[in-house]
């Protein structure tokens, strides 16, 4: 058995976690939670002797000593990372650390805050002849952005675009978003804090967005989405279309 659980709690709900993260949750000796943005409600599921971390107050070095003391306690121990860990979670670090300590782990995924995002909008982000690409990106910051993936040069493609922790620089995004190809009138939707109590939606073109988002005192916990699905005809999917056949169904006149 896995000595560490690294756990996507989910976007907000705590009833978004899986069933296998809730289980580890709830077993375990220690939790180390980003507690940012994790939910505290799911740390309702630690039994009372749980040592509980708060790893927003914490460096990489301190982290993996918290781990390490554990471990060697023969504790098990959880890192609780919001939405799916492998979107924007830093756990490669954390993870290349376990490994040159020799210490056994597993990564447990969860359900990511821009899927959360689709549900709150009751969007399908794959239209037939609209959009069929999802691009999952950020805004350059502080983390630098390789130089074929700048925004301009991903919005070139007029996919369906989901940025991650930009809204904060939304006159960046737009000014990258039109510069790369989208038009003024494309609509734009955000989401912050999906699948919480408090969400919200914003609606908006990139054309007047940026006011909307000011208005709103939107900063921080909010996902954009960027795409022509979001107001636009599309054809319907060739996978009910009583006139099209596959290995399970034949067609009809």
């Amino acid at each position: 058995m896995a000595q560490v659980h690294i756990v996507g709690a989910g976007p907000g709900d705590p009833e978004l976690i899986t069933r296998k993260g809730y289980r580890v949750v709830s077993e375990a000796d220690v939790v180390i939670y980003a507690g940012s943005l994790v939910n505290p409600e799911i740390l309702k599921a630690c039994k009372a002797e749980c040592e509980i971390y708060n790893s927003a107050t914490m460096n990489l070095d301190e982290v993996i000593e918290v781990i390490k003391t554990a471990v060697a306690n023969h504790k098990q121990v959880v890192r609780l990372h919001t939405g799916d860990p492998a979107i924007y979670g830093a756990i490669q670090e954390q993870m290349d650390r376990l490994q040159e300590l020799d210490i056994s782990y597993e990564v447990i995924p969860g359900v990511s805050s821009f899927l959360a995002t689709a549900a709150a909008l009751r969007q399908e982000y794959t239209l037939p002849n609209v959009s069929q690409t999802v691009i999952i990106t950020r805004m350059e910051g502080r983390t630098p952005m390789p130089p074929k993936e700048k925004l301009s040069m991903l919005a070139s493609h007029e996919a369906t675009m989901c940025i991650f922790l930009s809204v904060q620089m939304m006159d960046k995004v737009v000014e990258q978003l039109i510069e790369g190809g989208y038009d003024k009138t494309t609509p734009v939707a955000i989401v912050v804090k999906a699948s919480w109590p408090d969400q919200r939606i914003i609606r908006g073109t990139l054309e007047t967005i940026c006011d909307i988002v000011q208005n709103e005192g939107v900063i921080r916990q909010a996902m954009i989405v960027v795409s022509h699905v979001l107001d636009s005809d599309y054809e319907l999917s060739k996978l009910y279309d009583k006139g099209f056949s596959h290995m399970y169904r034949s067609a009809k006149e």
